[in-house]
């Protein structure tokens, strides 16, 4: 193949962004992360998205995006999505 993995998930992340495939989308993230992505990276392609596939398009890209890929934290690490951090005084 001419692609990588992460050029693949680049491109399959703006097709399934553009069709609205939001089933698809929601275990594609993960996977694009395996395959090289950061969030950043991924916030870019669904930026880039809303002027092509539309603001509703992008949006739900970015609704399913929260509810499934890790949080960042302010030191740059990311934990995973739906933890939660008890904190003590």
């Amino acid at each position: 193949p001419g692609l990588d993995r992460r050029d693949r998930s680049l491109v399959t992340l703006g097709a399934l962004i553009a069709m609205r495939a939001t089933d698809e989308l929601r275990f594609h993230l993960p996977i694009a992360m395996r395959n090289g992505l950061t969030i950043a990276e991924i916030e870019e392609v669904i930026y880039h998205l809303t002027g092509y596939a539309g603001f509703p398009a992008a949006n739900a890209a970015r609704s399913i995006g929260r509810e499934v890929l890790p949080k960042p934290q302010r030191n740059g690490t990311t934990e995973p999505s739906g933890s939660q951090k008890t904190h003590r005084e």
